[in-house]
């Protein structure tokens, strides 16, 4: 009894220290305010998403939360309107999975908002099924819808000063690789719809999120766009959101080992951060290139 109780209390332990000593001291502790700055945020009614519209509207930005469903995202508008006080804080319909509908609110946004300041490309999933256009599901909402829409606004972000891009990755990108012969054969980057393809597939799509967020860096380095101005900077941060997860792959929730992490590590609200930290300028740097971020979550 004696040895089991030693092994509750060092677990206990091991808990606090964790948790309270790494996951909840992850603050970013900037007094920098956004007025004045125009705000993107993809898949922001929800999760990480949510949460960081939230703390950039807190800050006194204009916050566009470009998302898919309606209802949703109309909540989630009210919701930070009550807490942040500030009303500019507006919806606009936005389906990766479609490139009509990415073409659709990039053209609605460069004319209705003459600056856009920050661009934070949040939104993904991992699951089965195509787009609208035949592409694989998480290749065409994880890479290629944030593609065309950070390529449509480049020219209004370059317009609008020192503008930052934010492309939200994942440590899966690790386990990822392009084949472009089974792009080319399956519009998509595995050849299967079985649970380890949709796995595999989200691996893929975050290397793709990396590869992009890179070579977007190097090409505009050295053109005197304010965007080459700043410093490519990677971050990680310790658990992507479970909840979005299990949204879009009902599978994930069948694992213990991610009911556990959900249950013993998951905070929203401190996940949301690392993506303020690359907003408002204060980030550990850990590799310098150009002022596009890519946040690697694991």
């Amino acid at each position: 009894m004696s040895a089991l109780l030693m092994v509750l209390a060092g677990a206990v332990t091991a808990y606090v220290v964790i948790y309270y000593g790494v996951f909840s001291r992850s603050r970013c502790r900037s007094k920098a305010t956004l007025q004045g700055k125009t705000a993107i945020v993809t898949g922001s009614n929800t999760g990480i998403g949510k949460a960081t519209a939230l703390d950039l509207a807190k800050r006194g930005a204009r916050v566009i939360l470009a998302c898919r469903n309606k209802q949703k995202a109309e909540a989630a508008v009210f919701d930070i309107r009550r807490e942040s006080g500030n009303t500019a804080v507006l919806f606009m319909p936005l389906d990766l999975a479609s490139l009509k509908s990415v073409r659709t609110f990039a053209e609605t946004f460069l004319k209705t908002e003459p600056r856009l300041d920050l661009l934070i490309n949040n939104a993904g999933l991992m699951g089965p099924g195509r787009t609208e256009d035949g592409f694989g599901i998480a290749f065409g909402v994880n890479h290629l819808g944030h593609f065309l829409l950070t390529l449509l606004l480049l020219d209004r972000l370059k317009a609008s000063g020192q503008s930052r891009i934010v492309n939200v990755s994942a440590l899966l990108h690790r386990l990822g690789s392009v084949d472009f012969n089974t792009l080319n054969t399956h519009k998509d980057l595995v050849t299967g719809q079985s649970s380890w393809h949709c796995f595999k597939a989200y691996c893929h799509s975050k290397l793709c999120n990396v590869l992009f967020t890179r070579e977007l860096a190097n090409r505009l380095e050295g053109t005197g766009s304010p965007l080459s101005n700043g410093l490519f900077k990677w971050a990680c941060i310790p658990v992507s959101d479970p909840n979005d997860m299990a949204a879009s792959f009902h599978f994930w929730n069948l694992w213990p080992s991610c009911r556990a992490l959900k249950t013993v590590f998951y905070n929203r609200h401190n996940l949301r951060f690392i993506t303020v930290w690359c907003m408002v300028g204060f980030l550990l740097i850990i590799y310098t290139v150009c002022n596009i971020y890519c946040i690697i979550i694991y």
